[in-house]
């Protein structure tokens, strides 16, 4: 059976060329850049590369790229950093639809003693900036807002909610993971002041991630230890990963163009025809602020898991708005945030594709996915006749 994957927003397979670019490290190209002798040294000099693609993805320098572990451990740095060089100031602003790599931290923080102002969403999943730029105060040591989210594709102005930030001296940091290398970003012409990135989003593997610092501006480390990174970050340099992030960065900037054009289109089709097949199916988040790849789609009357399940069968691989799959009755804390419908909430469906995917392969899910709805519906109590007629009102 093949495997159909629509679940690139969760984990993107690592690209040939990237597996390519890292095997030698793996073996006869072993050695510790920090080292003195020539053998090390060559390793270190192939990292500046790596830092170099990464730079030119994001319209960077390379002294402003830090290697980190993942988009968590660049999300903690940031946020932890602006609050141990801003000590005078307790105040904490982010969204209701953050990453749990950010949303977890800030509720930790709030614990400790931290005001954090968690800005609500309308029913499209976009911000008010006008009652953001009110949360703006002398008090405000860092705002921390996703690029793009991880479950609806929707785009946040986060160049224009960065300089209403940099106006005010207020540190603004940007998790983009779900971002880069699907939207055009360029750090010489905005006022973010630390943006995360994680690798495998973009077809490099699990366990490498950036941090970008602007240049300039104060920092604080979260990993203490020997000189890495211009003792921004401690520990050894995850070579072979390193390496693999700066190919695929490389080539995303390649790709971008494709990303934007052949992706999309597929991901219309996709959205398009479902929508057109499966009564009571809607989308949800704006249309037109959001990722290319991205549509997350909610069937009324229907269980999220149950729909995975079904489609597993097919091969079909996706993820649900639904926690349900960790044991919680409760929909995702996105969908509640936009004041989705529960009885629509709990049937979504996030597809995520990316340049690997075909157009056979979502003729497929077109297939697939409305008899699987139907069968789903005729076994729900809540899908009947005038039950159904109301419900839908």
């Amino acid at each position: 059976m093949k495997t159909v994957y629509l679940d690139n927003n969760a984990t993107t397979r690592v690209a040939p060329e990237v597996l390519e670019a890292m095997l030698p490290y793996f073996g006869e190209l072993y050695g510790n850049p920090s080292s003195m002798h020539f053998f090390g040294g060559q390793i270190s000099r192939r990292l500046q590369e790596a830092r170099q693609q990464a730079a030119d993805l994001i319209g960077a320098t390379s002294g402003e790229i830090i290697f980190t572990s993942c988009g968590t451990e660049s999300d903690n740095t940031a946020i932890r950093s602006a609050l141990a060089v801003n000590p005078g100031k307790r105040h904490i602003v982010t969204s209701r639809v953050e990453h749990p790599a950010v949303r977890a931290l800030c509720a930790q923080l709030a614990r400790e003693g931290f005001r954090v102002t968690e800005l609500p969403v309308d029913g499209d999943g976009l911000l008010d900036m006008d009652q953001y730029e009110k949360n703006l105060t002398a008090d405000t040591a860092v705002v921390s807002l996703m690029w793009a989210n991880n479950e609806t594709g929707v785009v946040f102005p986060i160049e224009k909610a960065a300089a209403m930030a940099d106006e005010r001296g207020i540190f603004f940091h940007t998790d983009a993971v779900q971002a880069v290398g699907k939207v055009p970003i360029n750090m010489e012409k905005n006022a973010v002041h630390m943006l995360s990135l994680s690798g495998h989003k973009l077809h490099a593997p699990k366990g490498i991630g950036i941090l970008y610092v602007r240049r300039g501006k104060r920092f604080s480390p979260f990993m203490i230890g020997g000189h890495q990174e211009k003792e921004r970050r401690g520990g050894t340099e995850n070579t072979a990963s390193i390496i693999g992030l700066g190919k695929a960065c490389e080539m995303a900037a390649a790709k971008m163009e494709e990303e934007n054009g052949r992706v999309r289109q597929l991901r219309d089709k996709l959205e398009r025809e479902l929508l057109a097949r499966i009564p009571n199916s809607r989308v949800n988040g704006d249309r037109l602020q959001r990722l290319p790849n991205t549509t997350n789609i909610s069937f009324e009357f229907v269980e999220g898991e149950s729909i995975l399940l079904m489609m597993d069968e097919f091969g079909i691989c996706a993820s649900s708005g639904s926690a349900c799959t960790s044991g919680s009755l409760q929909p995702s804390h996105v969908l509640r945030a936009m004041g989705t419908p529960y009885t629509m909430a709990h049937g979504s469906i996030r597809f995520s594709l990316s340049v690997y995917n075909t157009e056979r392969e979502i003729d497929f899910v077109i297939e697939k996915l409305p008899p699987i709805i139907e069968k789903l519906r005729n076994m729900s109590p809540f899908w009947r006749g005038d039950d159904r007629v109301r419900a839908s009102q």
